[in-house]
């Protein structure tokens, strides 16, 4: 089984106890930003700043942080939006998490999961999440297109996830507009930014918001990503490891410039 079989067979297993009982979080009443439109307009790359305790491929990263400490300075740097890794097994994340940083930011906030059913819809959003993850090389057609509704009309955004040309086009096909593409294979785990660059060629003359995923480090990284067309990055690990936040996500807020085509 793959890193990523392995994690989807976890989420099956942990369904029942989520359909069993309601999710159960006070209410957040906050209106916060469309990332979309906020990486459509942009003139400068935007960071997807995430709360990321361990992964499969690195183990612990930093799960000492308190996550609410960690999304105000993300938010004070400057962020477009946080990400919150809600999956419990592989990543030491949680719903709780989540509801915590909702509660303490203003500015648009992921709920990074597995998503394979409405139900974790339903508690991401019951924990202040305004967007959603579907990652395409999980789900079958029916199931994203499925998914894709249903958050959709929740009033949810959601970032679809691709690795490779074909599943590119499956998320093109449900009319996904924000598409964000994960350097990192989820088979091997292997990072390269290249992935993006190559995905990036495929994309349609359209005001789809592209954002690359995975191994950015540093200005130079997000220079080369920006050259290919991203909008924003999703930054996980090393904003996690930085030992001076703001400067590390300042650096990667580069000039970009819209290509013919787009929408600025």
């Amino acid at each position: 089984m793959t890193i990523l079989d392995r994690i989807i067979a976890q989420k099956e297993l942990e369904l029942p106890a989520l359909l069993a009982s309601a999710p159960n979080f006070p209410t957040i009443d906050k209106v916060r930003p469309s990332l979309y439109e906020t990486l459509i307009t942009a003139s400068t790359l935007q960071v997807i700043s995430e709360m990321k305790r361990a992964s499969p491929s690195k183990g612990d990263i930093a799960t000492h942080i308190d996550p609410v400490e960690q999304a105000r300075q993300y938010e004070e740097a400057g962020a477009a939006c946080i990400s919150v890794l809600t999956e419990q097994a592989f990543f030491k994340g949680s719903f709780e998490d989540l509801h915590a940083v909702a509660n303490a930011v203003n500015i648009p906030v992921l709920c990074k999961d597995f998503m394979i059913h409405e139900v974790q819809i339903d508690y991401a959003k019951a924990a202040g999440a305004s967007i959603i993850l579907l990652i395409v090389a999980a789900l079958t057609d029916e199931q994203l297109k499925a998914l894709y509704t249903y958050a959709t009309e929740k009033q949810l955004e959601v970032l679809v996830e691709v690795h490779d040309t074909e599943e590119l086009q499956r998320a093109l096909n449900i009319g996904a507009k924000i598409i964000g593409v994960n350097n990192r294979n989820l088979k091997t785990f292997e990072v390269s930014l290249t992935t993006t660059a190559e995905i990036a060629q495929h994309l349609p003359p359209s005001s789809i918001a592209f954002i690359s995923e995975s191994g950015i480090w540093n200005a130079e990284d997000a220079q080369f990503v920006a050259n290919a067309g991203a909008k924003g990055v999703l930054v996980g690990e090393s904003l996690m490891v930085s030992g001076n936040v703001m400067n590390s996500l300042k650096a990667l807020q580069i000039d970009i410039i819209a290509k013919v085509g787009e929408k600025r």
